[in-house]
C-alpha cells in the first residue's frame, strides 16, 4: 500500500501518483524551456556578436520546425506509444543543449550551431507537445482531464511570467551558456519522472498497410473536420489565432512607440499576463459545474473581447497603462481558461486512434494562421495606421465567437 507524505493534499489527481510523475517532470522543463528562449538570444548576442538579423531567423528557426513537425509526425504519435516518445523528445533536447556550453567552453561556438539547435530544439518541443496532448487521455480518467489540463496549465503561466526573470539572474550570474546547460539538465529531469510513470499504456493504433505522410495530413484534417463537435472549434482557432497575430506583430511597437512607454512598463505589463494565465487555469475547472461547452463560449467571448482595450487605450491618457493591465489580467485568464477547455474538449470526444493527427492538425493551422496574420498586419498598418490595424484585429478575433456559437460545442454539457 503506497503512503503518502504527512500532509500530502488527498482526493482526485493529488492521489494519482502517475500524474503527480507528469506534472512534476513537466513543472520543472516548463521554467527550463524559459531559460534557454531568454539565454539563445543573449548568447548569440554577446558571445557571437549576431546582428538583429540574425537574431530574428533564430528565433524563427525554434518556431518554424514545429509547423513540418505537426503535419508530418502527427500519424507517428497515433501508431506508436506515447511516453516512449516523451522521453525520447527530453533526451534529444537535453544532448542538443549542452553542445551549446560545451562548445562555448572550447571556443568552437558559431551561428550554424546555433541555428541548428533552436531549430532541432524547436522540432522536439512539437513532438513532446503533441505526444503530451494524446498522452494525458490514457493517464487519466476523462472526469479528470480539466483539472489535469488546468494544473499543467498553471505551472506553464507560472513559469511564463517567473521563468524569463530567473534566466535573467541566471545569466547574470552563470553566463548564458551555464545557463542554457541548467535548461538541459531540466530535460533530464522531465525524462527521469516520465520514466518513472507505472500505468501501463494502451496499445497504439494498428498500421495499416500503405502509411503515408499526405494520408496522415489528411486523415487529421478529415477527423477534425467531420466531427460536429471539434470542427467549430478548429475554424473560431483558425479565425482567432490569424487575428491574434495582428497583436503578436504590433504590440510592442504600438506600446513603444504610438504610446511612448519605456521597456521596463511594457515588460511589466506582460508579466501581469502571466498571473493572468494562472487565474486562467485556476477559474478553468469551476466553469465547466454547467458544462464544458458553455464555459468555452464565456471563456472565447470575453477573452477576446478584452483585446478591444488595446486599441482603446490609444486615447484613454493616464488610463493607457490601468488598461493595458487590465487586458492581459482578464485576456490572459479567459483565453487560458478557453484553452484548458478546448483541449479537453479534444481529448474528451475524439477516437484515440486519431487524437495525435487532430493535435497536430489543430498545431498546424494556428501556427500558419498566427504567423499570416503576424505578416499582413505590417502591410496594413503602412495603409491604415497603427490604431485602425488594433481595431481590425480586436473586432476579428471576435468573429471566432459567433462561429464557435453557431456549432454544437456550446449546447454540450459532458
Amino acid at each position: 500500500m503506497r503512503v503518502l507524505p504527512r500532509g500530502w493534499p488527498s482526493g482526485g489527481l493529488w492521489s494519482h501518483p502517475d500524474f503527480l510523475r507528469l506534472w512534476g517532470a513537466q513543472i520543472v522543463s516548463a521554467f527550463g524551456s524559459r531559460i534557454t528562449r531568454t539565454a539563445l538570444p543573449i548568447l548569440a548576442l554577446l558571445t557571437l556578436q549576431a546582428t538583429p538579423t540574425e537574431i530574428a531567423l533564430l528565433s524563427a528557426l525554434g518556431v518554424a520546425p514545429g509547423l513540418l513537425v505537426g503535419l508530418f509526425m502527427g500519424g507517428h504519435v497515433d501508431r506508436n506509444a506515447k511516453r516512449p516518445l516523451l522521453i525520447g523528445a527530453d533526451v534529444v533536447r537535453a544532448l542538443l543543449l549542452l553542445t551549446l556550453p560545451l562548445a562555448a567552453r572550447f571556443g568552437t561556438l558559431s551561428m550554424p550551431q546555433l541555428y541548428l539547435v533552436a531549430a532541432a530544439v524547436g522540432a522536439a518541443t512539437t513532438l513532446f507537445q503533441i505526444a503530451d496532448n494524446s498522452y494525458l487521455p490514457t493517464l487519466v480518467d476523462k472526469a479528470l482531464l480539466v483539472e489535469a489540463n488546468a494544473r499543467l496549465e498553471a505551472s506553464e503561466s507560472v513559469a511564463e511570467a517567473a521563468g524569463p526573470g530567473l534566466a535573467g539572474v541566471l545569466v547574470q550570474w552563470l553566463t548564458a551558456p551555464v545557463a542554457i546547460g541548467v535548461d538541459a539538465l531540466s530535460y533530464v529531469w522531465s525524462a527521469l519522472w516520465l520514466g518513472r510513470i507505472r500505468t501501463p499504456e494502451p496499445p497504439a493504433a494498428a498500421t495499416g498497410a500503405h502509411v503515408s505522410v499526405l494520408g496522415d495530413i489528411v486523415t487529421g484534417f478529415r477527423a477534425c473536420l467531420a466531427h460536429p463537435l471539434i470542427r467549430p472549434v478548429l475554424i473560431a482557432e483558425a479565425v482567432m489565432y490569424f487575428f491574434g497575430g495582428f497583436f503578436l506583430a504590433l504590440y510592442m511597437v504600438f506600446t513603444l512607440e504610438t504610446l511612448g512607454l519605456t521597456p521596463a512598463t511594457v515588460g511589466v505589463i506582460i508579466g501581469v499576463g502571466g498571473v493572468g494565465s494562472f487565474v486562467g487555469a485556476l477559474i478553468a475547472r469551476p466553469m465547466v459545474r454547467r458544462g464544458l461547452g458553455p464555459a468555452m463560449g464565456i471563456s472565447l467571448l470575453v477573452g477576446q473581447g478584452a483585446n478591444l482595450l488595446i486599441p482603446l487605450a490609444r486615447e484613454a491618457g493616464a488610463w493607457s497603462i490601468p488598461l493595458l493591465v487590465l487586458q492581459q489580467l482578464l485576456g490572459d485568464a479567459l483565453l487560458g481558461a478557453y484553452v484548458i477547455h478546448a483541449l479537453s474538449l479534444r481529448q474528451w470526444v475524439m477516437d484515440s486512434e486519431v487524437l495525435g493527427r487532430a493535435n497536430a492538425t489543430f498545431h498546424v493551422v494556428t501556427g500558419l494562421l498566427l504567423s499570416l496574420g503576424a505578416l499582413l498586419a505590417g502591410p496594413l498598418v503602412g495603409v491604415l495606421g497603427m490604431v485602425p490595424t488594433l481595431w481590425i484585429g480586436a473586432g476579428g478575433g471576435l468573429l471566432a465567437v459567433p462561429l464557435l456559437l453557431g456549432g454544437s460545442p456550446l449546447t454540450w454539457r459532458n
